[in-house]
């Protein structure tokens, strides 16, 4: 009775949406053909409004309805290569008493999902995929991962990817009406509303479904096993979206890419596990076009069901993958574009040092060279040139350079190019290095392990002409070659 009630709420507004969209051919056709019939200025004007907005809205449904084929994200696992891992699929699809899908793959997402290709908006069945995020696996205890496994079921359980498609791909047509009709006010005003409509009830109706299938989570595992499955994905989901900003975002700098993307995952998992753990949507945001319940919603709801006994399994999710660093392996492969698997592959402390010098350093060492050749006019660009202009007191000299060089002016250029430029001669001579660290920001480190810090020093030279040569003095007492030309740096 659900599912059947589903069915027919979802034809009904897809059905509704078809016949509102015949409806405006229709009276656009009325209209032409009247006004060929009584023909006037007035009316053939009508005519020419209601005929363009027409031909936009079947453009837009014509585009959005074209069936192209996708690639399937990830890497596919099958029984021979993970039996364990299809065993506890299939295990729990029959205790949830459904069909297990007919594909599992891993991706590198902080998600688990389902799918099911289907046909007759939904009635007819067919081929099942099942998608397990591998920072879920890192991240999640093994009856976690039931409890996420046993709500994934849940949904083939209870009909719901029987109507995702058809609903999901509603979704995008009527989204694409409003959008195609955005030079036809009136009309579009129509189809806005009705997309309103449509999204309202059927993103509730989602919400409902994930709440349903929470309750096939906790009799799979247990109320806290749930509930702390819930936790750790929504804090893996920030801390891996942390990685992808700091770390994996260094791709590309210097021409690299880590060797070990998930071992560099692992290592900030580590990190922040406590925040992983206690993760409780604090400050998230709810609207009614929500596809999922918020996070709090969905511990409450937990919490008010009635407890599944069970023995509890802390082992790491990873124990359900027979090889689990194949896999990762596997999955980094696919993970990286063919222009990325290109670059040179570098240990992770390797990639900070190379890409944090290539992105904070190399140009400044250049530039600034370049901007103190043109004023001081020596042979060639070299610091000690743009030493020698501000010792003369050409501090406004040099910034104008540097902004002619396409540097973003601002009141402190100069002194911030000086002391990212000197970073990067000690950097060349061994005397800095750019050091990984998986609780924070990268730091400049010296041989001892002691902190670089230059800005200080950079910003009495631009302000004080007297304070230029302690400054120079200390760079040579390095070994730092302030008289040499840096070359031109490698530019993206």
């Amino acid at each position: 009775m659900v599912t059947a009630t589903r069915a027919a709420l979802a034809f009904g507004l897809l059905a509704g949406f078809y016949v509102l969209v015949a409806a405006v051919l229709a009276f656009t056709v009325f209209i032409d053909v009247e006004t060929l019939s009584h023909f006037s200025a007035g009316a053939l004007k009508i005519a020419a409004v209601l005929t363009l907005a027409s031909l936009a809205l079947l453009r837009g449904l014509f585009l959005v309805n074209r069936r192209v084929k996708h690639e399937e994200p990830g890497v596919a696992v099958g029984r021979d290569r993970e039996p364990l891992l299809w065993h506890t699929v299939e295990e729990l699809a029959t205790r949830v008493q459904t069909r297990p899908p007919d594909e599992i793959r891993l991706v590198s997402e902080v998600n688990a999902a389902v799918s099911e290709d289907t046909s007759w908006l939904g009635l007819r069945a067919g081929r099942r995929h099942m998608y397990i995020g591998m920072p879920l696996l890192m991240t999640l205890t093994t009856d976690e991962m039931r409890a996420v496994l046993g709500h994934e079921l849940g949904h083939y359980s209870g009909a719901h990817t029987r109507l995702g498609a058809p609903v999901y791909r509603g979704r995008i047509a009527v989204i694409a009406a409003v959008q195609s009709l955005g030079n036809h006010a009136f009309i579009q005003k129509i189809f806005y509303w009705y997309a309103k409509l449509f999204l309202r009830v059927s993103l509730a109706v989602s919400r409902n479904q994930e709440l349903e299938a929470d309750r096939f989570a906790v009799a799979i595992a247990n109320r806290d096993a749930a509930a702390g499955a819930l936790r750790k994905v929504g804090g893996t989901a920030e801390v891996w979206q942390m990685f992808l900003d700091r770390y994996v975002g260094m791709t590309g700098m210097a021409g690299s890419r880590p060797v070990n993307l998930f071992g560099g995952f692992h290592a900030l998992v580590n990190v922040h596990a406590k925040e992983i753990a206690e993760a409780d949507g604090a400050g998230e945001q709810t609207s009614p076009y929500d596809s999922h319940p918020s996070l709090r919603q969905r511990l409450e709801a937990i919490a008010r069901l009635e407890d599944s006994p069970g023995m509890p399994d802390p082992r790491p999710a990873l124990t359900l993958l027979r090889d689990p660093a194949g896999a990762m392996n596997a999955l980094e492969m696919a993970f990286w574009t063919e222009e990325a698997l290109k670059l040179r592959p570098l240990p992770w402390d390797e990639l900070v040092a190379q890409g944090m010098y290539a992105a904070l350093n190399e140009e400044a060492v250049h530039d600034l060279a370049v901007a103190g050749q043109r004023i001081s006019g020596t042979a060639e660009p070299t610091l000690d040139a743009a030493l020698m202009a501000l010792a003369h007191g050409r501090a406004a000299a040099l910034n104008d350079e540097l902004v002619r060089l396409d540097w973003r002016p601002s009141p402190d250029l100069t002194a911030k190019v000086l002391a990212r430029a000197i970073e990067g001669m000690l950097i060349r001579q061994g005397r800095a290095r750019w050091t990984l660290s998986w609780t924070g920001p990268a730091t400049l480190l010296d041989p001892a392990g002691n902190e670089v810090k230059v800005d200080e020093y950079t910003a009495q030279a631009v302000a004080n002409p007297a304070a230029v040569a302690p400054l120079r003095e200390w760079l040579i007492r390095l070994g730092v070659p302030v008289g040499h030309n840096p070359g031109a740096p490698v530019r993206a």
